[in-house]
């Protein structure tokens, strides 16, 4: 493969993941207009949300299988435009029941998509021979925001929320089609007896559960940030309710900025250094807003935006790393990769209904020892297994490095 196809295919992940969080960006920012068309309330809408999560599961463990038989490439094609054609479920349901089932449709959709990209991603990163995957991932961050931003401005000037969800289901599967022209053509189909029976020559299903684990630990860890970190600063800290937002922003954006300039970081460190530094950091973090409510008054904000800061620092190179690891193990990675995908998901999924009893049963202060636990089992259970995996040499064409 020469230099120019390596590069395409790179500008063609690029494109899927900003599209892919263009696309999350727009249906968690009309949430709140679905909400009042269907009068759902909060149990419905929650519902919905959980219905969204377990579809995206299910067609996570689907699509691995699907990637290694007929490549990422072709799974790409169909996985990225079909996440967002399905937006149009959800925007032009009628009613709650048939929201609820387009909502498990749109999980499918989504889950396809997560699962064929990452893989991809890790078969490009493979021919480059050097990390590149952490910017795909900011750049899917970046998407997210471009399509929050976007819907709150049709919003301002007036534009309804359903024919923007409308829309975009039509047009953005169209500009899918030709970043999917771009990516890397199909491997050969030869493949060894091993490689057939196991899903790849040199992966262990073992090291697979503990990356798993790993990614489990750093999901939950972020969305303890992503849905406690506003509610931290009102509820503990007692911040004024304009200025609780902030220690949000504030972990978003350290995570958006270390993923878009993270792949050096990984170059020069090291995936195992990388995952223990990560560990420890948004330990470190946890540690921070734990202990910022004893300081002194004037200290206890700052104390718990730097504890933030950290926690999207650290946590920004968790994804990355951990499917670096997966695509350096071999060449049919799909299996794996749906697998430990699926792992980190439960944790998006499990942690803010976990952190909500605990904090419903004692405090949110308690509750959130739980993710600074976690976040050191980020480093203490990928490290080792990412370690085993680097063992195994991979081959990596010259001419495209």
């Amino acid at each position: 493969m020469n230099k120019s196809d390596a590069k395409r295919a790179r500008i063609a992940v690029f494109s899927f993941f900003f599209l892919s969080g263009f696309v999350m960006g727009l249906w968690a920012a009309g949430l709140p207009s679905l909400n009042d068309r269907l009068d759902l309330g909060p149990a419905r809408l929650g519902s919905v949300l959980l219905l969204v999560s377990g579809g995206a599961l299910v067609s996570m463990l689907v699509a691995g299988p699907l990637v290694d038989k007929w490549s990422s490439r072709v799974v790409c094609w169909v996985g990225g435009p079909l996440s967002a054609a399905v937006l149009l479920g959800p925007a032009l349901a009628p009613s709650y029941p048939a929201l609820a089932v387009l909502a498990v449709l749109l999980g499918i959709g989504l889950g396809v998509a997560e699962v064929a990209m990452n893989s991809h991603s890790v078969e490009v990163e493979r021919v480059y021979g050097r990390p590149i995957i952490s910017a795909f991932h900011g750049t899917w961050s970046l998407g997210g925001a471009v399509g929050g931003a976007l819907t709150a401005g049709a919003l301002k000037v007036g534009v309804d929320p359903q024919a923007l969800l409308v829309g975009a289901a039509i047009v953005v599967p169209f500009l899918y089609v030709p970043a999917a022209r771009m990516l890397l053509p199909d491997p050969p189909q030869h493949v060894t007896r091993e490689e057939s029976a196991t899903g790849s020559s040199s992966l262990r299903w073992g090291l697979v559960a503990l990356l798993g684990l790993a990614a489990f630990a750093g999901h939950l860890s972020e969305g303890a940030a992503i849905d406690w970190a506003a509610l931290h600063a009102r509820w503990v800290l007692h911040t004024d309710p304009a200025a609780a937002p902030i220690a949000y922003t504030i972990f978003a954006v350290a995570m958006t900025t270390v993923r878009l300039l993270g792949d050096p970081i990984r170059a020069r460190l090291g995936s195992v250094r990388t995952i223990q530094l990560a560990g420890v950091l948004a330990t470190c973090g946890y540690v921070l807003v734990l202990v910022a409510p004893l300081t002194a008054d004037a200290l206890q904000v700052v104390c718990a935006w730097s504890g933030w800061a950290l926690v999207g620092v650290g946590l920004a190179t968790v994804v990355p790393v951990i499917f670096s690891a997966v695509g350096a193990a071999g060449s049919r990675v799909g299996r794996a990769l749906a697998l430990v995908t699926a792992f980190g998901y439960s944790g998006l999924l499990v942690g803010p209904a976990l952190l909500g009893y605990l904090a419903e049963s004692w405090t949110l202060r308690f509750a959130l020892i739980v993710p600074a636990l976690l976040a050191a089992a980020v480093a203490l259970a990928g490290a080792p297994a990412i370690r085993a995996l680097s063992r195994v040499p991979v081959p990596v064409p010259a001419d495209s490095r």
